[in-house]
């Protein structure tokens, strides 16, 4: 098992900038391919990036990409999204997940999930 527990959502002008992280527990965190994923009220849980397991590969939705950025660090079992020139329709719930076996966008291809942290953008 792993547990993912994400933080630093919040309320933020658009235009403005938020730092999310999801700390893992549980087993080997190198072992593991870590994706953030978002939920709009009323759609459909969508992927947002992914990067591998040593974190030297990424890959973004385009809705966010040179918005976003996903990293992590291996030493401290996180993974980090950094989002920038935020805008209303980023407004959603963000979740992390961890896959052992693919590198994907499908959320069906996640084993495990974080509780998820809400970020609201203003217009």
């Amino acid at each position: 098992q792993v547990q993912l527990v994400e933080s630093g959502g919040g309320l933020v002008q658009a235009g403005g900038s938020l730092r999310l992280s999801c700390v893992a527990s549980g087993r080997t965190f190198s072992n593991y391919a870590m994706a953030w994923f978002r939920a709009a009220p009323g759609k459909e849980r969508e992927f947002v990036a992914v990067i591998n397991r040593s974190g030297g590969a990424t890959s973004y939705a385009d809705s966010v990409k040179g918005r976003f950025t996903i990293s992590r660090d291996n030493t401290k079992n996180t993974v980090y999204l950094q989002m920038n020139s935020l805008k209303p329709e980023d407004t959603a719930v963000y979740y992390c997940a961890a896959n052992r076996l693919v590198v994907g966008r499908e959320p069906n291809s996640y084993e495990y999930w974080g509780q998820g942290t809400q970020v609201t953008v203003s217009s």
